[in-house]
């Protein structure tokens, strides 16, 4: 059964190496600034402006499912870790999803307030 997902968020950040991906990932599911992060070991080819120039880079995506509340403080927690000046942090909405999947992401992520007064 699906139910909108208005709330819920994946967001799209890449990182120069699988370390860094996987360090980011473990710290925002372990702050509960998102319900999980798919780390893509394969690499992506990225092509992108840098500094007026077209760059060229291997990098490794991460997939956060978040919501839309935890955004602000998934970005900080992001920056904090990233190795890039500016890294990517994109925030995708989620329309519709399964009720029980986006109710466990919702759960996931408001559990955080709760366990850390």
């Amino acid at each position: 059964m699906l139910r909108k997902g208005g709330g819920s968020r994946v967001v799209l950040v890449t990182c120069p190496t699988p370390a860094e991906a996987r360090r980011i990932a473990h710290s925002v599911v372990g702050k509960r600034l998102a319900a999980c992060v798919n780390v893509i070991m394969s690499s992506v080819e990225s092509v992108y402006i840098w500094k007026r120039k077209v760059e060229r880079a291997r990098e490794y995506l991460l997939v956060i499912k978040t919501t839309a509340k935890r955004l602000a403080e998934l970005e900080s927690e992001v920056k904090r870790l990233h190795s890039y000046d500016v890294p990517e942090f994109i925030a995708l909405l989620v329309t519709e999803g399964s009720k029980g999947y986006l109710s466990w992401l919702d759960e996931s992520v408001m559990n955080a307030r709760k366990n850390h007064k």
